[in-house]
């Protein structure tokens, strides 16, 4: 949890900073300021993107500082969820095929920490187990 939100914080201070890495990051050609149409939103999105990475990225070094499990299980499937939706997102063509990385990056990181939780949550278990045959003998 720790590892995935400083990634989140990071990239999202660079998509404040330097909002073309970010583009490139995504498989995707920055346009050059004096070639954007009027009304290209797209640094603003990118912006607002990148403001919710920061904040995200905050809230999930913070979790992981104290251990915060409910919040580690709720990321689960709403990772999953948005892995979903990016990558039907590219399947359907509204995103080029750069922006599967960001799906697959949310889908991996669910899946690893739905093992890590239920790893923990075995071992607990067996300790638990342990302890109360310890007690009873």
């Amino acid at each position: 949890m720790a590892v995935f939100g400083v990634l989140a914080g990071v990239l999202g201070l660079v998509g404040l900073i330097q909002p073309d890495v970010m583009i490139r990051l995504m498989g995707l050609d920055p346009l050059p300021e004096a070639s954007r149409a009027d009304g290209d939103h797209t640094l603003l999105f990118l912006t607002a993107s990148s403001m919710a990475a920061l904040n995200m990225g905050v809230y999930y070094v913070l979790a992981a500082l104290a251990d915060w499990k409910p919040f580690f299980r709720w990321t689960v499937p709403f990772r999953l969820l948005t892995c979903t939706v990016f990558t039907l997102t590219v399947v359907t063509g509204r995103a080029p095929a750069g922006f599967l990385g960001v799906g697959l990056w949310e889908g991996a990181g669910a899946l690893v920490t739905g093992a890590a939780l239920r790893v923990e949550s075995r071992r607990a278990a067996t300790a638990d187990t342990a302890g109360t045959a310890d007690t009873a003998g």
